[in-house]
């Protein structure tokens, strides 16, 4: 096997790369500028070495505490619980949370032997302690996985006084009810908001006797 055949084989096994995308992305780098490519190995092969996990809510940082926990102008009495370190940058890019993060390392999954054990439940239970936190918000994938894991955690705070809510999950904007899967409609349904609350001593519009519509 030539040196590009072990480029695209090693590339195929980067999560969304397929084999087409790996030798796609090989030949791109043979015609590349040479002085890139360097670039691109040495931040590579320094990733490891410079960027660990933040000894406070275990996102990835060069620097710990990271940015987001050495940030004294956030709110210390939120903490939203997030499967990887990669969900913190999605919730960040709406720009309307405020608060702070706790990486579990992933979710509960007999399957895959991951326990709760094997995940940062315990140091989630120290950072609690100190009793500035007031409310969790649980946004875990909505996968069978992820409602295990948030099912895990309710019932083993359930006594801790602690407001804990999750992330709404349903319907996307400008989805197609039509197109959307079971579990989908029925979360949906599930988190449905109120858009009009009846009054007491309501009357139906043009219905002035308050005679049953139908």
């Amino acid at each position: 096997m030539n040196p590009l055949d072990q480029l695209v084989k090693t590339l195929s096994k980067l999560p969304g790369i397929g084999s087409k995308s790996a030798r796609r992305v090989a030949h791109h780098l043979l015609k590349a500028d040479r002085q890139w490519v360097n670039d691109l190995a040495e931040q590579i092969s320094m990733l490891q070495e410079r960027i660990k996990n933040c000894e406070i809510c275990g996102s990835y940082t060069e620097d710990s505490p990271c940015v987001i926990c050495a940030d004294h102008s956030r709110d210390r009495s939120l903490i939203c619980i997030v499967e990887q370190p990669e969900d913190i940058n999605t919730i960040e890019l709406t720009g309307d949370f405020n608060g702070m993060y706790h990486v579990l390392g992933g979710v509960i999954s007999p399957i895959d032997g991951m326990g709760p054990e094997e995940l940062s439940i315990g140091k989630l239970l120290q950072r609690l302690k100190s009793g500035d936190v007031s409310e969790l918000i649980i946004a875990t994938n909505p996968t069978v996985e992820g409602e295990t894991t948030a099912l895990y955690i309710v019932n083993l705070l359930k006594e801790s006084g602690l407001r804990i809510s999750q992330l709404a999950s349903g319907l996307p904007a400008g989805g197609d009810l039509e197109y959307a899967d079971r579990l989908t409609v029925s979360r949906s349904l599930k988190g449905r908001r109120t858009l009009l609350k009846p009054k007491t001593g309501f009357k139906a519009i043009g219905n002035p006797q308050n005679k049953p519509l139908f």
